[in-house]
């Protein structure tokens, strides 16, 4: 989710989820290749098992890049062809790439010459109002052979023309239908289902039939439903970490990168849904989301919020 999943709210969901895979925001190819490569690749190894998206359409420059994000460590590398951003698509990055079966096939065997990782899609279920499966399963066919077996879907189609990135996250429908039927048509290949998945009745019901699951949305406003995932899903008996216990092993994470001059408002604005839907939890975004205040403070403002919804400290 560009400019949401950066590396400081995937440290702060890692305190919640101990197994769940982390992909990054899309990092788009020339970025990687004429840019900065450590400001944007570098990451906690806190945060492992994690993903590195990458978008792009040049086969040799999206092999360059993967092969930096394997020498940066990093445990997959996944192609963006899903995001309907226009500003995506200027670039020919993303959903519109849909349309091009066969250059994401050429690009996929150029990233897996190029590294040992595994190389997976993600992708839209189709492009405008067309509801047409057989361009999907063509779509998935063409990429299968060039040897990428695992498809991150995003059940909605991708309106390039008309819609924002926002509207298309809610406007077209949601088909996991579709998806159910790729699975079908390609057994031997994984499929995780993405979009409009809010309540573990969903997730159960995809996991009888899929491969996986990927949380977006609600991961990020309500990031303490992940804390449910390591027992639900992996089997991991050891308890998860309360709220409090999040914020106080949040705390030294803040207090290191505010040393090397990261403005704290960057850290703390992916923890305002914390306390999402508990008693006092306005306030404590409030306080975080304070501009004026955050500009002067230091780590020691978290503690203060979280004395708004928890009285009583928890040791660190």
């Amino acid at each position: 989710m560009m400019d949401w999943t950066d590396r400081h709210c995937r440290y702060f969901l890692r305190l919640i989820a101990r197994n769940a895979r982390l992909y990054t925001e899309m990092v788009t190819a020339p970025a990687v290749v004429h840019g900065d490569v450590a400001y944007h690749l570098d990451f906690d190894r806190a945060e492992h098992p994690l993903a590195l998206q990458l978008g792009g359409s040049d086969p040799a420059q999206l092999a360059y890049a993967a092969k930096l994000g394997e020498r940066w460590g990093y445990d997959e590398i996944n192609l963006n062809c899903g995001c309907p951003s226009e500003r995506v698509q200027t670039g020919s990055f993303g959903a519109c790439l849909m349309a091009e079966p066969r250059l994401v096939a050429t690009c996929v065997t150029a990233m897996r010459d190029a590294v040992n990782l595994p190389v997976t899609v993600k992708h839209r279920i189709g492009l405008g109002t067309s509801d047409d499966y057989g361009f999907v399963r063509d779509f998935v066919g063409a990429v299968a052979g060039a040897g990428c077996d695992v498809f991150i879907v995003h059940a909605r189609n991708a309106v390039l023309k008309g819609l924002s990135p926002k509207e298309n996250r809610e406007i077209p429908p949601l088909r996991h239908e579709v998806v159910l039927r790729l699975k079908h048509d390609f057994p031997d290949l994984v499929f995780v289902l993405n979009g409009g998945i809010t309540d573990f009745g969903v997730i159960d019901d995809a996991l009888r039939h899929l491969d996986g699951v990927m949380l977006g949305r609600i991961a990020y406003h309500d990031p303490y439903f992940l804390a449910h995932v390591d027992w639900k899903l992996f089997g991991d008996k050891a308890p998860a970490r309360s709220r409090a216990e999040v914020v106080h092993a949040l705390l030294p994470y803040v207090t290191r990168q505010m040393e090397r001059g990261v403005p704290l408002r960057a850290m703390v604005r992916h923890i305002l849904g914390l306390y999402h839907g508990q008693s006092g939890g306005r306030r404590f975004r409030q306080i975080l989301s304070d501009a004026r205040r955050l500009r002067d403070a230091g780590p020691e403002i978290l503690l203060e919020a979280l004395a708004t919804v928890e009285p009583v400290e928890v040791p660190s």
